[in-house]
C-alpha cells in the first residue's frame, strides 16, 4: 500500500516526539539543540506546522538519529510490534519447530 504525504507526516511527528523524549529532551531542549523555537517543535508535533528539510536534517542531528529515522516508520509502536511478533509467532514457530525434528 503507498503511503500518502500524511502518513509520512504523522510518522514523522510521532517519530520527532518519541526519540525527543527517549533522549530525555523537552521541546525547549530540542528547538535550542535544533536551532529553532520550541514553539515550532510543538507546532510540528501538534501537526499545525511543517519543517523544512534543513529543519528536518537539524532536528535529526540534535537527536543523533539519521533524518530517514524520522519517516522510516512509528519508532514508538515498531518495538512493540517487534516485540509481539517474537512472543507469539516466532517462538511458537521455533517450538514447534523443535518438537517436529527432535
Amino acid at each position: 500500500m503507498l503511503r500518502t504525504m500524511e502518513d509520512y507526516f504523522l510518522t514523522f511527528r510521532q517519530n520527532m516526539k518519541y526519540y525527543r523524549e527517549a533522549k530525555h529532551l523537552n521541546q525547549s531542549e530540542l528547538a535550542i539543540q535544533a536551532d529553532s523555537s520550541n514553539g515550532n517543535i510543538g507546532n510540528i508535533e501538534a501537526g499545525t506546522s511543517r519543517p523544512s528539510f534543513e529543519m528536518i536534517v537539524k532536528r535529526a542531528r540534535a537527536l543523533n538519529i539519521h533524518p530517514a529515522d524520522l519517516f522510516l516508520r512509528n519508532a514508538s509502536q515498531s518495538r512493540q510490534a517487534i516485540k509481539t511478533e517474537l512472543e507469539t509467532t516466532l517462538i511458537n514457530d521455533i517450538r514447534r519447530g523443535i518438537r517436529e525434528k527432535l
